[in-house]
């Protein structure tokens, strides 16, 4: 018994300062856009194979496309909980945009096994304060 109760202390003793270790969704997008302010939503951002457009997923919360000096986050429609830090989103763009009500599709980067398509939102783009 008294191996068993040393046993469980141990792993406490090293979970919790894993547990201390993550973050949560929302530190994290408030991480992203410290020093910046939102501008006005938009519908649609434009996107290009060519450009550094690489998306940032915030897990289980939203997805981040820096363009410029500006950051786009939205928030998609339903099931963002399911989006994970780690996966790779599909996006078909048409005519050089991504826009509200367009479908991206979230891919585990382990098993390749796609999740449900999420329907984009509103894109609110922020921008570096001009307060310092």
């Amino acid at each position: 018994m008294m191996k068993l109760i040393a046993a469980a202390a141990l792993v406490a003793a090293f979970a919790v300062p894993v547990q201390a270790a993550q973050s949560s969704p929302d530190a994290d997008l408030a991480r992203l856009l410290k020093g910046r302010v939102a501008a006005a939503p938009v519908r649609c951002i434009p996107v290009s194979p060519t450009d550094n457009n690489a998306v940032q997923i915030i897990s289980h919360r939203a997805l981040a496309w820096r363009i410029g000096s500006r950051i786009y986050v939205n928030v998609p429609q339903a099931r963002a909980e399911t989006l994970d830090d780690d996966d790779i989103l599909i996006t078909e763009p048409f005519g050089g945009q991504l826009c509200r009500n367009d479908q991206v599709r979230p891919l585990n980067r382990m098993s390749r096994i796609p999740k449900a398509s999420l329907l984009l939102g509103n894109f609110t783009p922020y921008v570096r304060s001009a307060a310092k």
